[in-house]
């Protein structure tokens, strides 16, 4: 069929009495070399149970279903949704289901048991949220593999010690190996976005050994809320000044430091030394 080809997906549109919802970030793919440089990065193969968050007019679902997966479709749009079984094979290698991604009981995803990727291009105005969804679900799911607004890329694969680099960028590395695809175009889409995409794959993980990554989140949060500021004085509101002087002695970590210069690895020690030390009881909670 084609969908992504312009001609197609306006004759579909028309039929179907539908277009592109501001209100679901709906931009839908036009060009069929990026639907294919997708299914590369995520290495779908025919044995492959691909979750896809907002189909849409179903240009990425019908290249997975060619590439002989199994797609379970998520699509909160019931025009979209109902037009996406006409995609439907004879071996009936897709699922539907009209619901939104963000509240979904994800067990209906992987009741059946086997590992499955995520392959999508994500409604960008709830990226965030979908992605921390996702991410802990290893081992059900393996991969992640989704086209974002490239600022928010950016944050996503920060390495430590550049500017992007923030609480988001140590949350994916606490589940997954991110890494960085390709840019995507404005002119790939219609309706034309006014920024520029890219595509980024996780392979997930289980967090290491003794973090629990809700107490993690919440320190990477309070050291970032400041910061410009240095560590001892973004988490000296929370902390007793002997407990900060304590971890950072054992950790090696230089109490002048600000949050974005820490890697990874600094910062699970850091992690291991205040809670084990002494739970804090004002730490912020985590927003709803």
């Amino acid at each position: 069929m084609g969908i992504f080809r312009p001609n197609e997906l306006r004759t579909f549109l028309e039929e179907q009495g539908a277009g592109a919802l501001k209100s679901l970030s709906q931009n839908f793919l036009i060009d069929g070399n990026i639907v294919r440089k997708i299914l590369a990065a995520a290495a779908v193969c025919p044995s492959d149970t691909c979750i896809e968050i907002g189909p849409g007019p179903g240009a990425l679902t019908e290249a997975l279903l060619q590439a002989g997966a199994h797609v379970i479709a998520i699509e909160k749009d019931k025009k979209f949704a109902a037009a996406l079984y006409r995609l439907q094979n004879t071996d009936h290698c897709l699922t539907v289901y009209e619901d939104d991604a963000v509240t979904i009981d994800t067990s209906k995803l992987l009741k059946e048991g086997s590992a499955r990727k995520l392959i999508s291009n994500l409604p960008y105005h709830l990226t965030t949220p979908l992605i921390t969804r996702f991410l802990p679900l290893y081992p059900e799911i393996t991969s992640i593999t989704v086209m974002v607004q490239k600022e928010v890329a950016q944050r996503f694969v920060a390495k430590p010690g550049t500017p992007n680099s923030s609480s988001i960028s140590l949350f994916i590395r606490l589940f997954s190996e991110p890494r960085w695809c390709f840019d995507v175009p404005a002119n790939c889409f219609y309706p034309k976005p006014s920024v520029v995409s890219s595509v980024i794959h996780f392979d997930l993980k289980h967090p290491p050994p003794g973090i629990n990554p809700e107490k993690f989140e919440r320190l990477a949060r309070t050291a970032f809320q400041k910061r410009r500021k240095m560590l001892r004085s973004s988490l000296k509101e929370v902390y007793p000044a002997k407990v900060l002087s304590r971890a950072f002695e054992h950790t090696g970590i230089d109490p002048s430091c600000r949050p974005e210069e820490l890697s990874f690895e600094q910062f699970t020690s850091l992690y291991r030394q205040l809670f084990d030390d002494e739970e804090p009881s004002k730490l912020p909670p985590l927003p709803a």
